[in-house]
């Protein structure tokens, strides 16, 4: 008979093969404290004097390779260490949530993603999208009989299809797949003569060989971003903002050349009327209607084309992520900074006042903070730190910046705390008119603000002050 092999606990392993397993690049900041706060073992690294411990050897590894991490010269690399005060835990997790921001939430239920329309919202778990609110134009995607769902309902596309990436804005909806196909639905308004709303889900055929990463949609135009890092508009163009040099409508998504002349774009973000995108070297080009300030240049005019945010150049900042908001807009640096510009009514800027900022400006308020997301919405903003804490500035109205004591239409000109979100580790936030959603890290969707249309995908038809976890149907 076979001897059966004495068991060994994982503390037994050699610390080499414990480091390959922290390595994994399936843990976080926070799994890497928890691991070396357990043991001993974790704690204690016998082989590298030049890490205080074999968690903080592993994040080291795990943020030297990480895609956002190797690209930034090594002078923004030290300075994101310092930032970090040596911690390398904290670096990873700084890294990880930058990418979980714009893209999908790890949790225990599964990757998740929320991102809110007008009046209407969307939540992916695991590959799965689900839709509540209103629609008159098809945003919802749930067909042409259903311009209203009360609770957050699975959308059917044409074939079992992964969903990776979610966009919606007031009239559309838009949906990149596992396999970089791109779907869309909503408002299909392109001239005077033609208004014909797509319902459900449809197969954006002009890019079937062009596989992306990344869609995000304005009032009337849709912004695409390929693997490549090449950036495709699509829709009306009164503005400038699908970034041709002209106002000439595209029925189908078109390159744009100027940025795929400058580098490959990480990531996009679209206003109504207006575009963000950041290119692989840490720069911001901008694009369409300037009305508001909110292309950054430092005048009210508008774009016809893609130009670079010169206060981040002449600054020596380099731009991780930006979010559009409706007139005005947020970014974070590699540092974790916080910076926004464009109208300042009601305090959406965070800088104390209700000025408008016709170029970025640092948060002054946020800067003890490593900011991890930004959210800009309609007059509001959110801001996700590390350690989970949800900040908000600007338009309370019906509850929708989840500060209580505002009443339905208060206006916070700097960045306050939501102890209402306290109690939970936020991970991602997405806004709409007047409904915010949030996940947290175990995977829970949380709602308040204005809830009249459903768009909070619960039965109370009242503005909600307090969150209230929303349950998604099967």
């Amino acid at each position: 008979m076979a001897e059966t092999p004495n068991s060994v606990s994982f503390e037994d392993l050699p610390s080499h093969l414990i480091l390959k397993v922290l390595t994994c690049d399936r843990l976080n900041g926070i799994d890497l404290v928890n691991i070396e706060m357990t043991s001993k073992v974790f704690g204690w690294n016998q082989h590298d004097s030049d890490f205080k411990s074999l968690a903080d050897n592993a994040a080291s590894r795990l943020s030297s390779l990480h895609p956002i991490f190797a690209g930034l010269p090594l002078n923004y690399q030290k300075a994101l260490v310092a930032r970090c005060e040596g911690n390398w835990k904290r670096v990873w997790g700084f890294l990880k949530s930058i990418v979980e921001s714009s893209d999908m939430v790890e949790t225990p239920r599964g990757k998740m993603k929320i991102t809110m329309g007008k009046k209407h919202t969307l939540v992916t778990n695991n590959s799965k999208v689900y839709s509540c609110g209103k629609s008159e134009d098809g945003a919802l995607g749930q067909g042409p009989e259903t311009r209203k769902c009360a609770r957050l309902t699975p959308l059917v596309f044409p074939f079992s299809a992964k969903v990776i990436q979610v966009s919606a804005s007031e009239y559309n909806s838009a949906f990149v797949m596992q396999s970089g196909e791109v779907f869309t639905c909503g408002c299909n308004h392109f001239d005077n003569d033609t208004y014909l709303p797509v319902h459900r889900p449809r197969l954006v055929e002009a890019l079937k060989n062009t596989p992306c990463k990344q869609v995000a949609t304005g009032s009337y135009s849709t912004v695409f971003l390929s693997r490549e890092g090449h950036v495709y508009t699509a829709g009306w163009n009164e503005y400038g903002q699908l970034g041709h040099g002209d106002i000439m409508k595209r029925p189908v998504p078109t390159v744009v050349e100027l940025l795929k002349n400058v580098g490959p774009v990480e990531q996009i973000s679209a206003g109504p009327y207006f575009v963000l995108a950041v290119t692989e070297d840490g720069s911001v080009y901008s694009f369409g209607s300037g009305i508001e300030n909110c292309l950054g240049h430092g005048e009210l005019l508008n774009q016809f084309e893609p130009h670079v945010i010169q206060a981040f150049k002449t600054k020596g900042v380099r731009i991780l992520r930006v979010c559009a908001g409706y007139g005005h807009a947020a970014a974070i640096d590699s540092n974790g900074y916080v910076y926004t510009w464009g109208r300042g009514k009601s305090g959406a800027l965070g800088h104390g006042d209700q000025n408008d900022k016709p170029i970025p400006e640092i948060v002054f308020s946020l800067k003890n903070h490593l900011a991890v997301q930004v959210c800009a919405s309609f007059m509001r903003t959110f801001v996700v730190v590390e350690s989970g804490l949800v900040y908000g500035f600007g338009a309370s109205k019906f509850g929708s910046l989840g500060i209580g004591g505002e009443g339905h239409a208060g206006e916070v000109e700097q960045p306050r705390v939501l102890e209402c979100l306290r109690p939970h580790r936020v991970s991602q936030v997405s806004s709409g008119l007047a409904h915010t959603m949030v996940v947290t890290q175990e995977g829970r969707l949380l709602g308040f603000g204005d809830n009249r249309d459903s768009q909070l995908g619960h039965h109370s038809i009242q503005t909600g002050l307090e969150p209230t976890e929303i349950v998604l149907n099967p």
